[in-house]
C-alpha cells in the first residue's frame, strides 16, 4: 500500500506544521487516531500520527532543543511501501526508509556578524544592526545545514528571495537563485564551494543591477522522493545596498579615499552664512546607527513607489529627494521658515540626522517638525549614504530661487526705483544647502557622469511633485538645461545673471541693467580626509566672465521664459562696491560697511544713490526693512569715493530671526549717462561659539565628561535657553532646557556620559532660543578601548 501525502502545505492554513499521513489502514484520520488514546493523553501527547512520526523521522523532528531548526513545507513524496511501516509505538529499526523521504533543510547561518567575513568583506560591518547586509554585485557565503549529506548526483537546490508586497519574477522582486558548477559575474547564482557531512557551504553571487531593499530568503530542494521548501525566517532575511566598490554597479567610485569619504564617514560639516562671512558646523550623519537603516527602508516603503524600481539609483535619489521633506507626501521633514517653532524642534537646534529618523520611524511615518535647507541636505546624505550611494551636502552662496523658468533672477522697480516687492518672488538666498550623488547616467549622453545635484528642499515641484535631481554637474556647468532631471533650476541657482526691470507709466516693464557675477559663490563641501572646505564652484560653472561661462548662460536662458532678456550691453563708466572688514560686524554690536564708487570717465558724474537695508531670512526672503538713505554724490574724473555705511543695533536687534541675515540694496543712477547702479550685498551677524571640553580619560565603558561653556554677546537676557548634546558612540542626542541667560553673561554647564563605541569621536553641542540662533560647538574625543 503506498504512502500518500495530502494536500499541500501551501493550502493549508496552518503554514509549516506536518500534512496529514494516511497508512493504508482505511480512512483513518489524525482525529480517530486521537480518540483512541487515553483522554490524559491527549494533554501532552500529540495526535498518534504526529507521535509516531517524532520516533520514526529523526530528519522532520529533531530532538536538540537549541538547535536552529528551519521548517520545511513538503511538496510530494513518492511511493513507500507499507511493509516498510510499523504503526505501534515501538523502537524502529535505524534503517526506516521515512529518513531518507525527502531532502530537508533544518538551518541556515548566513554569517551574518558584524566580525564574519560576509559583512567586511562588503564593507557593511559598520552598520549598528543585527540583519544580514551586502551589497549587490558581490559574492557572499553561507551554510545550509540539511537532513541527510547532499548528493550532487541526484539532489537539487536552489535559493528564492522576495521582496515587495507581490514578488513576481518578471520585475525582478521574486529572484530564483539556481545551484551551478562555476559563478559567473553579472548573474544570480550559487555554487557549493564546501561539504561537511549534512552541511553545505555556498557562494552566491548577485549581479550589479539588482533591486536593493530587503528581501525574504527560503531555500527549495528536490531529490528522488520530492520537494521541498524551508519556511521563511525573518532572521535570515538579507538586506541588499548598492556597491560603490564594484565596477560595474553605476554607483561605482573608483576612490578608495573618497568611498571612505562619501560613503563610510557618519560625521561631516555643514557650511551656512554669507559668501563674504562662511560659517562651519559640525552634523552627525549616523548612517549606521541602530535603526537608521531600517528608517532608511521604511522611508522607501513610505513612497509608495514599487520595489522593481530600486535596481537604478536615479530612481532611489529621486524617491528619496521626494520623501525627505513632508510637503506633498507625509515625508521625513517638515519646513519651517516662519521663525515659530512652538509646535516643534527650532532648525538650528538639530546636529544630526539621527534623533530625526529615529523619530520619524517610532512615529510610523509622522513627519518631524521642524527642518530647513542645510537639515533635509543632512538627511539625505545620511539615507543616501545608508544605502550606499556616494553623498554629500553642498552649500552655494548667493543661490538663486527662479519661481518662473526664466532661467533669470529678475528684480521689478516702480517708476521712482522702489521694489516692488509684490512683483519680486524670484529670490537669492544667502546660502543654500543640497547635495552631490554620484552615479553613472546611462540614460543621458555621454560625459555626463559623475556628481549630480539632488535637492529635497521643497521649492519648486518637478513633475508635480517637490523634489528636484538628479541633475548632472556636467550638464549644468555647460548650459544644456534641457537634460533631465531639473537642471534649468540648478543652474538659476547657481548662474542665473540678475535683471532689473523697471516700470513704465503704461504698467509694462522695461530692461534697464544687468548685473553678472552675483549668483553662485564659493560653492562648499567638506574636503575628503579633512575638516577643510573644498570650493568646488568650477564643477558647477567656468569662471565667471569667461567666454565659456557667457555661451553658457545664453545656451540655458534661450530655454527660458525671457530668453529676450539678453541685449548688447551698453557702456559703463561708473561702478559701485560694498566690502566688509575682516569676518564682518559681530552680533550685538553696530555693523559697519564700506561702499566704494569709481568714475572710471575722464568727466564729472553726479549719481543719486538709494540705500535700504533689509532683515532677510537665509532664503531671501524679505522680513522687515530697517533702514533706508538717499544720498546724492558728484565724483570728479576717475575719482574712487569711499563712504562709510553703519547700521546700529538698535535698529536690527528686535527684528532678527534664524540667521540673523541682512541685505543692504543699492540702486542709482548716473545722471549724465542715465547708467544705471544696482547692487545687493548680504551679510550676516556672527554668533559666539559654545567651548566644548572633554574631562577626563575616555574609555569604553568608562564614565567621563564634558563641559560647555558660552558668553552671552548681546547686551539683553537670553530667555528659555536650550542646550543640545550629541555624539555618535558617545552618548544619545540629549536636550538639556537650561533657563534664562543674563545679558553679557558666561554660564558653563557639565554633561556626564559613558562611551560606547571606541576610536576618534566628535561631541556636538548647540544652544538655541528666541533672541540668538545658531550657536554651537564640537571637540574631538579619543575613546580607548577597555582593558
Amino acid at each position: 500500500m503506498p504512502l500518500e501525502t495530502t494536500r499541500s502545505i501551501r493550502d493549508r492554513s496552518a503554514v509549516g506544521r506536518f500534512p496529514s499521513v494516511t497508512l493504508g489502514f482505511g480512512d483513518d484520520t489524525d482525529e480517530e487516531l486521537e480518540k483512541e488514546e487515553p483522554e490524559e493523553d491527549k494533554e501532552v501527547k500529540e495526535n498518534g500520527c504526529k507521535r509516531w512520526l517524532r520516533q520514526a523521522c529523526s530528519c522532520c523532528f529533531s530532538k536538540t532543543k537549541d538547535e536552529d531548526v528551519t521548517e520545511t513545507v513538503i511538496t510530494a513524496v513518492d511511493e513507500v511501501e507499507k511493509e516498510d511501516v510499523e504503526v505501534e509505538e515501538k523502537p524502529l529499526k535505524e534503517e526506516n526508509p521515512l529518513n531518507e523521504l525527502l531532502l530537508n533543510v533544518r538551518s541556515v547561518d548566513l554569517m551574518k556578524s558584524k566580525s564574519e567575513v560576509n559583512r567586511k568583506e562588503h564593507h557593511t560591518d559598520l552598520y549598528q544592526s543585527e540583519n544580514f547586509i551586502i551589497r549587490r554585485g558581490q559574492t557572499f557565503q553561507m551554510w545550509i545545514t540539511l537532513s541527510r549529506p547532499f548528493d550532487p548526483n541526484t539532489d537539487e537546490l536552489h535559493l528564492e528571495l522576495k521582496t515587495g508586497a507581490l514578488p513576481t519574477v518578471a520585475k525582478g522582486t521574486h529572484v530564483i537563485i539556481p545551484l551551478v558548477e562555476e559563478l559567473e559575474d553579472g548573474r544570480w547564482e550559487a555554487a557549493v564551494v564546501k561539504e561537511d557531512d549534512k552541511k553545505v557551504k555556498l557562494s552566491v553571487n548577485s549581479p550589479p543591477t539588482a533591486l536593493i531593499g530587503r528581501y525574504q530568503l527560503t531555500v527549495g530542494t528536490n531529490c528522488p522522493n520530492g520537494q521541498a521548501v524551508s519556511t521563511h525566517d525573518p532572521a535570515n532575511d538579507i538586506i541588499m545596498l548598492f556597491n560603490p566598490w564594484c565596477e560595474d554597479d553605476t554607483v561605482f567610485m573608483d576612490s578608495e579615499d573618497e568611498r571612505q569619504e562619501y560613503v563610510l564617514n557618519d560625521v561631516g560639516r555643514m557650511y551656512y552664512g554669507t559668501m563674504n562671512q562662511i560659517g562651519v558646523r559640525t552634523w552627525n550623519y549616523g548612517q549606521f546607527d541602530d535603526k537608521i537603516l531600517d528608517a532608511c527602508l521604511f522611508v522607501l516603503e513610505q513612497s509608495g513607489t514599487p520595489p522593481s524600481g530600486r535596481g537604478d539609483p536615479v530612481n532611489v535619489v529621486r524617491v528619496i529627494s521626494a520623501m525627505v521633506n513632508s510637503a506633498d507626501d507625509r515625508g521625513v521633514l517638515e519646513g519651517n521658515w516662519s521663525g515659530d517653532y512652538s509646535l516643534g524642534t527650532s532648525p538650528t537646534v538639530w546636529s544630526g540626522s539621527v534623533e530625526i529618523l529615529h523619530e520619524y520611524l517610532q512615529s510610523k511615518g509622522t513627519p518631524v517638525k521642524y527642518g530647513q535647507c542645510w537639515i533635509f541636505a543632512g538627511v539625505v546624505t545620511t539615507v543616501l549614504r545608508c544605502l550606499g550611494i556616494p553623498s554629500r551636502p553642498v552649500t552655494n552662496y548667493s543661490s538663486a530661487h527662479d519661481t518662473d523658468v526664466s532661467l533669470t533672477t529678475d528684480v521689478y522697480l516702480d517708476e521712482n526705483m522702489n521694489l516692488l516687492e509684490h512683483f519680486n518672488t524670484d529670490s537669492i538666498w544667502n546660502f543654500h544647502v543640497w547635495n552631490d550623488c554620484w552615479m553613472a547616467r546611462p540614460d543621458l549622453p555621454p560625459g555626463n557622469g559623475g556628481w549630480q545635484a539632488v535637492d529635497s528642499t521643497p521649492q519648486e515641484t518637478s513633475q508635480g511633485t517637490f523634489r528636484c535631481g538628479p541633475a548632472s554637474l556636467a550638464a549644468v556647468r555647460n548650459g544644456q538645461v534641457f537634460l533631465k532631471h531639473d537642471a534649468p533650476f540648478v543652474f538659476a541657482e547657481v548662474n542665473s545673471d540678475k535683471i532689473y526691470w523697471q516700470k513704465n507709466a503704461d504698467g509694462t516693464f522695461s530692461q534697464i541693467y544687468s548685473e553678472k557675477k552675483t549668483v553662485g559663490h564659493f560653492i562648499s563641501t567638506k574636503a575628503v580626509g579633512s575638516d577643510e572646505r573644498m570650493d568646488i564652484t568650477h564643477l558647477y560653472k567656468h569662471p565667471e566672465g569667461s567666454e565659456r561661462e557667457r555661451i553658457a548662460v545664453e545656451t540655458a536662458c534661450s530655454y527660458g521664459s525671457k530668453a529676450e532678456a539678453y541685449s548688447s550691453p551698453t557702456a559703463e563708466d561708473v561702478s559701485v562696491e560694498v566690502t566688509m572688514d575682516g569676518e564682518g560686524p559681530r552680533m550685538g554690536k553696530d555693523a559697519v560697511l564700506t561702499i566704494v564708487l569709481k568714475n572710471s570717465s575722464s568727466e564729472n558724474r553726479q549719481v543719486g544713490l538709494h540705500s535700504q537695508v533689509e532683515v532677510m531670512y537665509y532664503t531671501g526672503v524679505h522680513k522687515a526693512t530697517v533702514k533706508k538713505d538717499t544720498t546724492d554724490l558728484d565724483l570728479l574724473p576717475n575719482e574712487e569715493k569711499t563712504l562709510e555705511w553703519t547700521l546700529e543695533y538698535k535698529d536690527y536687534k528686535d527684528q532678527l530671526i534664524d540667521q540673523a541675515a541682512l541685505m543692504l540694496t543699492l540702486l542709482g543712477r548716473v545722471e549724465e549717462t542715465q547708467q544705471v547702479l544696482a547692487t545687493q550685498f548680504s551679510f550676516r551677524l556672527r554668533t559666539p561659539d559654545l567651548i566644548v571640553k572633554p574631562i577626563g580619560k575616555a574609555v569604553v565603558g568608562e564614565k567621563m565628561a564634558a563641559e560647555i561653556s558660552f558668553t552671552n554677546p548681546l547686551p539683553q537676557v537670553l530667555k528659555s535657553v536650550i542646550f543640545h548634546v550629541e555624539g555618535l558612540g558617545l552618548l544619545a542626542a540629549r536636550k538639556i532646557h537650561y533657563g534664562d541667560i543674563d545679558s553679557l553673561a558666561s554660564v558653563t554647564l557639565t554633561e556626564h556620559f559613558v562611551p560606547s563605541q571606541p576610536g576618534l569621536r566628535k561631541l556636538v553641542a548647540s544652544l538655541d532660543c528666541k533672541q540668538l540662533t545658531q550657536v554651537h560647538g564640537v571637540t574631538d574625543v579619543t575613546v580607548e578601548e577597555s582593558d
